[in-house]
């Protein structure tokens, strides 16, 4: 099974469904918009490009060779070679439509996304037994995002979803009528953690609808991935990036806790950056869950008179005599700010207090039972995932991305992603989960009708059935 195989929407077929739904005005709009996204850096000049720090785009991103362009726009063709691929089936996402969130009025906005998730469903519905689309999700708010994914799965029947964890949004406090966005500070808001907006209501509809959410969010043009010359240097790392960003507010926002069917899986960016994050949460948890802090790092456990004897026993003539100035700045990152004020300022100490483990086993069996992961076929260090001397068990799933730059001939996807047992990276039972037992386990999990209809039918609910059975670890 193919977790994030791609289709190139075709813009003008696009704008053709915003048109039948929303009016001309609207669909030429949304083509001028789609237009303006990649040309505004070739407009510049290199100093106009240093001067506004225009980050460099993505470019010749798409297949060269004429078959897979081909393949990449028709969902026909598609279908047709799937058993060249080696997929039995695939999942199939929008390239341009998986982050709707650039387009600034909600009105047009909302218009662009549910004629995109038209469009999908009524493209590949004759497809239906080896294909299925993902319907596209705004997260601009909670709201929109609820409205559309109640339309997308219960309207048009769709079984997969994708939103953008990682919106970037202006500073309030640098808001100004009639101002470009892009010309003001701006934060990146991850929809779980100091959030404008409570994405609660969204997380609870998914749960209902029985979906698991999916997302393919990138960071390019992030702080650190804005080279104006150079899109190698904005690319690499980039969905890592945005989905660590997003797992984290997930994770110390409570989600998991709040909703514990909920699956989220995080395309495209690997498992390595999720085997360090799962490391660093248990780690970050044993120095700094709250008792842990209380005992060993309260600056009320100094004592005082032990620290002036030793300071004027060790510290030399210069300290000995200004005993009393060393001891208002004990702090380095807080200078002149006494031990008392230390200790009473700080109020809330639990940053892990939303999630509500309670033990370093806990935080891991918590990531790993809650988030799937995305991996391409190149990508050796799938293998760390299965690793358990680094921690819990993570769940990597095969993510081809066929469609895009990264897959040079669509028909070495799979024989690619089994070089991993070929090199001894993975043995056979961590490649049968990869490239199919966690993507049932994702899916299947979450809404057991989900495989109902497709060609994997009966060996998907044979396989959610030993999953299901006493004493199976998945």
């Amino acid at each position: 099974m193919d977790c994030d195989g791609h289709w190139t929407e075709p813009i003008p077929l696009w704008a053709e469904y915003v048109r039948k739904l929303a009016g001309s005005s609207a669909a030429d709009t949304f083509t001028r918009m789609q237009r303006g996204r990649g040309d505004a850096w070739y407009s510049m000049t290199p100093q106009e490009r240093l001067r506004q720090r225009y980050w460099r785009p993505a470019w010749w991103g798409f297949p060269g060779n004429t078959l897979d362009r081909a393949t990449a726009m028709l969902p026909e063709l598609m279908y047709q070679r799937l058993d060249d691929f080696g997929i039995d089936l695939a999942l199939i996402l929008p390239t341009r439509g998986n982050t709707p969130d650039y387009i600034p009025d909600p009105a047009l906005r909302s218009a662009v996304v549910r004629a995109a998730n038209i469009m999908h469903a009524e493209v590949f519905e004759k497809y239906g037994d080896r294909m299925l689309p993902a319907a596209t999700i705004a997260t601009n708010t909670p709201e929109e995002g609820i409205e559309e994914a109640e339309f997308a799965v219960k309207q048009l029947g769709l079984r997969v979803v994708v939103l953008n964890g990682s919106l970037r949004r202006t500073v309030p406090a640098f808001e100004r009528d009639g101002a470009d966005p892009a010309a003001l500070p701006y934060y990146i808001d991850n929809l779980a953690l100091d959030s404008p907006h409570d994405y609660d209501g969204l997380w609870a509809k998914l749960a209902e609808l029985r979906v698991a959410p999916m997302t393919h969010s990138g960071s390019r043009g992030w702080v650190d991935r804005s080279s104006v010359t150079n899109d190698v240097f904005n690319h690499m790392g980039h969905f890592a990036q945005a989905a660590n960003c997003f797992a984290r507010a997930l994770y110390l926002g409570g989600v998991p806790r709040r909703f514990p069917t909920l699956k989220f899986a995080f395309l495209e960016g690997g498992v390595a950056w999720a085997r360090s994050l799962c490391a660093d949460l248990i780690g970050h948890w044993e120095k700094r869950n709250e008792r842990a802090l209380l005992e060993h790092l309260s600056p009320a456990n100094l004592d005082l008179a032990m620290l002036t004897e030793l300071i004027v026993k060790h510290g030399g003539p210069w300290m000995a005599e200004h005993v009393d100035a060393l001891l208002a700045n004990l702090d380095v990152l807080f200078p002149g700010t006494s031990v008392e004020e230390l200790v009473a300022r700080e109020t809330d100490l639990d940053d892990f207090a939303a999630i509500g483990v309670t033990s370093a086993e806990e935080v891991g069996e918590t990531f790993a039972r809650n988030f799937y992961f995305g991996c391409e076929s190149d990508d050796p260090l799938v293998s760390v995932a299965f690793d358990t001397r680094l921690g819990p068990a993570l769940k990597p799933f095969f993510s081809s991305d066929v469609s895009h730059f990264d897959v040079t001939d669509m028909t070495e996807v799979l024989a690619e992603a089994h070089e991993l047992t070929e090199h001894g990276l993975l043995d056979a039972d961590q490649f049968r989960r990869f490239v199919f037992s966690n993507t049932v386990e994702l899916h299947g999990g979450t809404n057991p009708d989900f495989f109902r209809g497709t060609v994997v039918q009966a060996e998907a609910e044979a396989e959610l059935a030993r999953l299901s059975a006493p004493g199976e670890v998945s």
